[in-house]
């Protein structure tokens, strides 16, 4: 493995661990708050096995965002197959409500992770701001998908009406404003898919 190539299924042990406690760092404390030195303390290992497997500490942001967003992707994949396999198009989409209560529950107490990371890296140029664009696209994909099978008139306009109401109940939910933003937003899609059919 190269200086700054590790990829999440290739890490070594020391990688992992170091991963793993940037992962939690960042998150819970924000990316620019959290310095190499805590992450190895934290980890258990050196500063030196940081850089050696992950080359600096912009990749591993990267690698931080890049194993979260498939964390979600398989997340909310494996919801819709398992709660709303045989369920009609209409439901499927709604599902992917459920799914994200249920994540933000979980793994999201502080907001999304990747706008919190969006906020805190600037530069386009940075190497986790093409996963953090990725993954909103990615999300916005699987609801124009859904929006096809659901027979939607203008799929393209509803998928960018759910990805609005997705990303704002997960941002509402992080700070606290809204009570229960994830169940307002399914109400508010239900309306939208109303207005589509």
């Amino acid at each position: 493995m190269g200086t700054g190539t590790a990829e999440a299924g290739e890490l070594t042990p020391g990688a992992r661990k170091v991963l793993e406690a940037a992962s939690t760092l960042f998150y819970e404390r924000g990316i620019t708050a959290v310095g190499v030195d805590l992450i190895a303390k934290e980890a258990g290992t050196t500063k030196k096995t940081l850089y050696d497997r992950f080359g600096g500490k912009d990749a591993l942001i990267a690698a931080y965002l890049r194993e979260r967003d498939l964390r979600w992707r398989s997340w909310l994949t494996g919801w819709l197959e398992e709660h709303a396999g045989s369920a009609g198009p209409r439901a499927r989409l709604l599902a992917t409500f459920d799914a994200l209560a249920e994540w933000t529950r979980r793994h999201n107490p502080r907001g999304c992770g990747f706008v919190n990371a969006a906020a805190e890296l600037p530069d386009p140029a940075h190497p986790g701001r093409r996963i953090i664009t990725d993954q909103k696209l990615w999300l916005r994909g699987c609801l124009y998908d859904l929006a096809v099978e659901a027979g939607a008139a203008d799929p393209g306009r509803l998928a960018d009406e759910l990805t609005l109401l997705h990303e704002g109940a997960t941002v509402l939910r992080g700070l606290a404003l809204v009570d229960d933003p994830v169940a307002r937003a399914r109400s508010l899609a239900e309306q939208a898919l109303d207005r589509a059919s």
